[in-house]
């Protein structure tokens, strides 16, 4: 039979070993900030196609920021267990970046609340690097996303973290 986490281990699981949202009505408001980012890896041909903006689908880099903001204020409803949030802010920028060959996705996300916005930032990245990648894939099919991860948050209790 498997092992119970203990109950202080994983926040979203209570003593009995049951997922559970946690309550945070007793936390005081604070501005939070969460920044996220990944890459979507492709080759240059493909990236020089979306730097030109001749992809057949459109405007990869715009359609991709635009569904990252959208995807970020919709995180509660993706992810079961975090609370919705009143974002007051949210940016998403991609930058093509030959080196690699392809686009670095990154996202910010501000609120003032109980509760931190790191899902809401890793939900943007992860959601305009799929579009990138359902906008070229008829062209690639070698497209890779990687990376994506927290790159800093600031406020709350755990205070400021930087990778």
């Amino acid at each position: 039979m498997p092992r119970k986490p203990e109950a202080s281990a994983l926040t979203h699981i209570d003593a009995s070993g049951e997922a559970r949202m946690v309550d945070v009505s007793e936390k005081p408001a604070t501005e939070r900030i969460a920044v996220a980012e990944g890459r979507v890896i492709m080759s240059q041909a493909t990236l020089a196609l979306i730097v030109s903006g001749n992809a057949k689908k459109g405007d990869v880099l715009g359609t991709a920021r635009i569904a990252g903001i959208m995807a970020a204020k919709r995180t509660a409803e993706l992810i079961p267990l975090c609370h919705p949030l009143a974002l007051s802010k949210i940016t998403v920028d991609i930058t093509p970046d030959p080196a690699l060959p392809g686009c670095l996705v990154r996202a910010s996300v501000k609120v003032t609340g109980p509760t931190g916005v790191e899902m809401e930032a890793l939900t943007a990245v992860s959601v305009a690097c799929l579009t990138i990648y359902d906008m070229i894939k008829a062209v690639e099919r070698g497209v890779r996303i990687e990376a994506i991860h927290i790159v800093e948050k600031m406020g709350g209790k755990s205070g400021h973290y930087r990778a």
